[in-house]
């Protein structure tokens, strides 16, 4: 018995992983799009009906500054994050570290970002739910954040038919959102945005 959970508790902590990453549903490498910094993001910004999700964004946890725009991508994912200035040399300006893709809400988005690094490659996507606030100025997100609790019940009637050990996969408690701050183009709070419907 010893032995079965050794082997099933490592593929129990991996299970919330794959299940988020929803097999294929995003690119599994980043890829770099050339010569992109703040600049010119926003000179192709300025060239496009902007939508209420696009433009320039901070990202304070890791002080980052991110170009969010337009995607033509599979599976309903309609824009593409990139970065555009980080204190992470490793990291190359125009690098695309995450997707977005619309829900049946309009608030709600389901959001895409590498978790980890392979040399100048991101890799390893993981899914989270992103809200966008009235003003669009702030897009804030809960990642993903579980343990996993075995249990062993020694008093259990009849152990080899109801399984004396359980192990459960379950998310830990509530932390603060972390998030994107917009800011550019500035004062987008009062502007009324061209939202795309589509039928």
């Amino acid at each position: 018995m010893k032995l079965h959970v050794a082997l099933i508790v490592p593929l129990l902590l991996l299970m919330p992983l794959v299940a988020l990453a929803k097999g294929g549903v995003v690119p599994k490498k980043s890829v770099v799009i050339d010569g992109l910094d703040v600049d010119s993001m926003r000179a192709r910004l300025d060239e496009t009906d902007m939508q209420p999700l696009e433009g320039i964004w901070y990202y304070p946890n890791e002080e980052m500054t991110l170009g969010i725009e337009r995607y033509h991508g599979k599976h309903n994912i309609g824009y593409r994050i990139i970065l555009l200035e980080s204190p992470d040399i490793n990291v190359m300006p125009g690098t695309v570290i995450g997707y977005i893709a619309a829900t049946a809400v309009d608030s709600k988005y389901q959001l895409w970002l590498y978790s980890q690094r392979d040399r100048v490659t991101l890799i390893k996507p993981l899914e989270c739910v992103a809200t966008l606030d009235d003003a669009a100025t702030t897009l804030t997100f809960d990642p993903p954040h579980w343990k996993v609790k075995v249990r062993l019940n020694v008093a259990r009637f009849l152990p080899t038919l109801f399984n004396a050990v359980s192990i459960v996969p379950e998310k830990t408690g509530e932390r603060l959102p972390v998030g994107f701050r917009k800011i550019y183009p500035e004062g987008v709070g009062n502007k009324k945005f061209n939202r795309i419907r589509y039928l």
